[in-house]
């Protein structure tokens, strides 16, 4: 299908936010949208890999969670301690009073991003690929409309222009919109041991039973996770027949060991394993505790990366219009409108550590939130006199959502730097490591079940939809 010359909404990124921005569009009754993303193909790594209850709350509003739950693996406890022992265990079906979904849901990305995908071209709807954007500007005819341009010369216009294009979003550098720390004004977290990680899909060899391990150590905190069948069927549905069960794993690296390698080998990795890992995983048969040296067989994926937060400045403007150049839109109803609608979803308008598996989650829930407002915003303007300002539905919308993002920033700092801790003396009077204090603290919480119930609920997004 060929891409029209205009459109009412168009949804720049086909990831997770912008499949669902369009499903929550179909399911409110708007149908003329178009879709893009800049690269020839999705679906194309595991990256995100869990899919909290608030998120599945959300979906189920649509008509979208069933779907990906089946796809998925339920794990109903999380457990976090040292190399050699549990420390917490984090209950998740303790939510069953809050929800229908008392689990966090494993699913890597590229199976929810196919899992959309294929509802979506169910309802008749063609991403268009590759599209990548080069220019955002008003039309000349009708200054309430965007002239959006692509790289092979093709232009659409359209009324609303979302950016779900990533933590590199074009759309929001076109629209000048700023992207900082919400806390320092900077692009990093202060330093702690996962200030660098690594990610990694891999099969094991020697044992393969293992459930949902969080290790912290005094240089870094490792976990490892077992992936649903359904990865390994997505692969082979893609040419990639990988036989076993597929794990995730995570890692801090210590930044005195230097920069992690581009494409970390399968020694490298390893060795990770080793040092920071818990025994249960180690290949030195010696300390492995049940005396059966577990090694990596075979390495799918991996990428690296630093941590660090930002947040939009906004996530609605109106192009070169007055919120553009740093005032709100007027709350005068009969307020002049002039540039077309722009709106910022997923890491287009927000980026965080990825502790607690946080950042999918709030970019899914941002979209099926905005199907909502916008369809509100289209039939309001399409009933209202055009001097009549309707944007309140949108500034509403946009605040909303970035207190949100606020709040899950600050939960994943808390939680980073907890995870993260360093191995120093509290302080020159207390020289006890702080390490010590927090392994303490976590098994005392532990078995007075009062932060096993808290980390559930912070995990879970129930308290910040």
């Amino acid at each position: 299908m060929s891409m029209p010359n205009s459109t009412t909404v168009l949804i720049v990124g086909a990831g997770p936010s912008g499949l669902v921005t369009a499903l929550s569009l179909i399911h409110h009754g708007v149908k003329d949208f178009v879709v893009v993303d800049a690269v020839e193909r999705g679906e194309n790594t595991s990256r995100a890999l869990v899919v909290h209850a608030a998120t599945l709350e959300a979906l189920d509003t649509i008509n979208c969670g069933e779907e990906i739950v089946a796809k998925g693996t339920k794990a109903r406890s999380i457990q976090m301690g040292n190399r050699s022992s549990q420390l917490i265990s984090a209950n998740l079906s303790s939510l069953d009073k809050y929800t229908r979904h008392p689990y966090a849901l494993i699913i890597p990305q590229n199976l929810t991003e196919y899992v959309l995908g294929e509802k979506i071209k169910a309802c008749g709807v063609t991403v268009h690929r590759p599209c990548k954007v080069t220019s955002l500007k008003r039309n000349e005819k009708d200054d309430r409309l965007t002239d959006v341009t692509f790289e092979d010369g093709k232009t659409i216009t359209a009324k609303y222009v979302v950016g779900a294009d990533g933590a590199h979003s074009v759309v929001r550098r076109m629209a000048g919109i700023g992207f900082s720390d919400p806390k320092t004004g900077e692009k990093g977290d202060r330093t702690t041991n996962l200030t660098q990680m690594v990610l990694a899909d891999i099969i094991y060899e020697g044992r393969d039973n293992f459930g949902f391990l969080g290790t912290m150590s005094p240089e870094s905190f490792f976990i490892s996770i077992p992936m649903p069948s359904s990865f390994n069927e997505l692969l082979a549905r893609n040419g990639q027949e990988v036989n076993g069960q597929i794990y995730r794993i995570g890692s801090g690296v210590p930044l005195v060991d230097g920069e992690i390698p581009h494409s970390p080998s399968k020694e490298y990795l390893q060795n990770l394993i080793d040092r920071f890992g818990p025994t249960i995983l180690s290949s030195d048969a010696s300390v492995n505790p049940s005396s059966t040296p577990v090694r990596i067989k075979e390495v799918i994926w991996t990428t690296r990366f630093r941590t660090h937060s930002a947040i939009a400045d906004k996530a609605f403007t109106r192009l070169g219009g007055d919120e553009l150049q740093g005032a709100t839109v007027a709350h005068d109803d009969t307020a002049t409108k002039h540039g077309g609608i722009i709106l910022l979803i997923g890491d287009a308008a927000h980026i965080h550590s990825p502790a607690g598996g946080q950042g999918m989650n709030l970019g899914i829930r941002d979209a099926v939130f905005l199907g909502e407002a916008l369809t509100k915003h289209i039939n309001a303007s399409a009933s209202q006199p055009s001097n009549v300002n309707t944007d309140h539905i949108l500034r509403e919308f946009a605040e909303e959502r970035h207190n949100r993002a606020l709040e899950v920033i600050a939960f994943t700092k808390t939680l980073l730097s907890v995870i993260g801790t360093q191995d120093k003396k509290i302080s020159w009077a207390c020289p006890i490591s702080a390490i010590t204090v927090r392994d303490w603290v976590m098994w005392l919480g532990g078995k007075f079940g009062f932060m096993s119930a808290r980390m559930a609920w912070g995990m879970s997004g129930l308290g910040r939809r």
